[in-house]
């Protein structure tokens, strides 16, 4: 006989958070943790906290720091290092992140290329969000940053580690955005629709 078998999915939560599904069979939790733990292929922003002769120390927010070689840059030799520094912000992802070995940064794709990644600012504005609203923000499905962005354009770079860094045209256009990237996880979808409303009318 043709009978469907059923079978049982057993999920085992490491945080507190609510439990997402995205078809066919995508589950993550949708966090309020601020401690981030270091995971292989996540983007991050960093701050270069020390030097040494070939690898630099970065805070990610951890509980530990995590080592970014300097010839994990684009076009980086032994001869040719790159200019980065003591308090740089990098915008870089995991290689190497499990319990047993040193979280290890690179900032080159497969290929060789920054494809975006590498030293942000100097100027613009950091400031950290609840894990789960970084998530949000880079989820395509997330019109903020969008419809934010055509009142006040800004240039924006968010870690998955809580991170974001914006950059607007004026000091208060960007503390604007921050503000409102900082608590639209909080908002309704009518609440939300005000705020932009509002921020419409000052704009015209």
């Amino acid at each position: 006989s043709n009978q469907l078998k059923r079978h049982s999915l057993r999920v085992t939560l490491r945080s507190c958070g609510e439990l997402r599904h995205k078809e066919p069979n995508i589950y993550w939790v949708d966090s309020q943790q601020k401690r981030y733990v270091p995971a292989k292929g996540e983007y991050v922003i960093g701050i270069v906290t020390t030097k040494s002769v070939d690898v630099f120390k970065v805070d990610v927010g951890g509980s530990e720091q995590a080592s970014l070689s300097y010839l994990a840059f684009e076009g980086a030799t032994k001869r040719n290092r790159p200019n980065v520094q003591v308090g740089d912000l990098i915008f870089a992802q995991f290689v190497v992140a499990n319990k047993d070995m040193e979280p290890e940064l690179v900032c080159i794709d497969s290929c060789g290329r920054s494809n975006g990644m590498g030293v942000i600012g100097p100027d613009g504005l950091l400031f950290k969000v609840l894990l789960g609203n970084a998530r949000k923000l880079l989820s395509p499905n997330c019109d903020v940053i969008k419809d934010l962005g055509k009142l006040y354009p800004f240039e924006i770079v968010i870690g998955m580690n809580g991170r974001i860094w914006v950059k607007a045209k004026t000091i208060q256009h960007t503390l604007l955005v921050a503000n409102v990237l900082e608590s639209c996880k909080n908002m309704t979808n009518e609440q939300r629709k005000q705020v932009f409303n509002k921020l419409s009318e000052n704009v015209s």
